[in-house]
């Protein structure tokens, strides 16, 4: 049997959807641990150190959107996947701006579930760029120094906290500065899903970036195009 790929964290209130969510997860290899009360997950997330969380953010006891809030202001960086509703838009939206990496909305196929889980797995290990991309290829940008190896940001000598997806959207732009990457395209060769077509994501990361770097981002919007990367002093 092979090794287990880590644990990941379920917490999810509805015990027929954690229940399926576990067979699948751990037939990928995963080793599951549910909770069905946010409190107690967030205890859960703390002791047990998951390699990733999939969480739904109707909780009782401590809401998705408070406990990714008290997990990124710890300075935990577990990648989070939100479970959310189609009505849950907002909610959606915030969830991603505290920091989680991405979403999936109920009703949903639980292989895309796990599809989704190895993928937010993938960007977090890096490096970003795709396979093949040099571990030393990106470097100073204007008033900011990635070091994709490390996989820090620094702007003006402080350290910047991104978060894995943010890291890999702003060194996948500055890599390739001057060029206008589409927002499809960026989901595809960031995020990895081709012929995806919720692209608010993309606008939601970009602007969480931009809040994070300040004056410093080299980000820039092509109007009805989608971003690119240039040196802000240039």
């Amino acid at each position: 049997m092979d090794e287990p790929k880590g644990l990941v964290l379920v917490v999810e209130d509805e015990r027929h959807i954690a229940d399926v969510q576990r067979l699948y997860l751990a037939r990928d290899g995963f080793g599951v641990h549910v909770e069905s009360d946010g409190r107690a997950g967030l205890a859960a997330a703390r002791r047990m150190h998951p390699v990733a969380i999939v969480l739904d953010i109707g909780l009782p006891g401590l809401d998705g959107i408070a406990f990714c809030r008290a997990l990124r202001e710890a300075g935990d960086w577990t990648p989070v996947l939100l479970v959310t509703a189609r009505s849950e838009e907002a909610d959606r939206i915030l969830g991603l701006e505290l920091g989680a990496d991405d979403y999936l909305t109920k009703p949903f196929s639980p292989r895309e579930l796990v599809a989704r889980v190895r993928t937010v797995l993938r960007r977090a290990a890096g490096p970003p760029g795709g396979p093949g991309a040099p571990a030393g290829s990106v470097g100073a940008v204007g008033r900011l120094v990635l070091d994709p190896a490390g996989r820090t940001v620094h702007r003006d000598g402080e350290p910047v906290e991104l978060t894995a997806t943010e890291f890999n959207l702003l060194a996948h732009l500055v890599r390739h500065a001057g060029r206008v990457l589409s927002r499809e395209q960026l989901l595809s060769q960031v995020w990895g899903y081709a012929g995806y077509r919720d692209t608010r994501m993309v606008d939601v990361f970009v602007s969480q970036l931009r809040a994070k770097l300040g004056d410093a981002s080299p980000i820039r919007t092509v109007r009805g195009v989608g971003y690119s990367a240039a040196d802000p002093g240039a």
